[in-house]
């Protein structure tokens, strides 16, 4: 498989059951989230640093300036909610969790779903 495909599949939404690795789910929990915090923040050092190098390359901003910018209370307010929708991302799993609680009839197994189908 090549490694677009897993990209691919990585983001789609499974169907059934969410496969554990690991027998405690509060271990499953913090792994889940941790890499979602590791992929946020990779890719976001990336754009940093090549949006700092072309800025810096051109001219247009000295290293200095970008260290000490200080933001005016409309950058601190869309901060603010970046970083309110940034956490709901990387709590996803909770809120999964939280749905198939409350929704429990949607949690099938995708074999059930198969066999299913194979009757009609």
């Amino acid at each position: 498989m090549e490694a677009i495909d897993r990209l691919l599949l990585a983001n789609s939404k499974s169907k059934g059951k969410r496969p554990y690795f690991f027998d405690d789910p509060a271990v499953e929990r913090v792994l889940n989230i941790t890499l979602a915090v590791a992929m946020e923040h990779a890719v976001t050092r990336e754009r940093l640093d090549t949006i700092e190098r072309l800025l810096i390359a051109k001219g247009i901003l000295s290293r200095a300036e970008i260290d000490t910018y200080e933001p005016d209370t409309i950058a601190a307010e869309e901060r603010q909610r970046w970083q309110a929708e940034y956490i709901a991302r990387i709590l996803r799993i909770i809120q999964q969790e939280l749905e198939a609680l409350e929704n429990p009839e949607n949690n099938r197994d995708v074999e059930d779903i198969a066999e299913e189908l194979g009757r009609t």
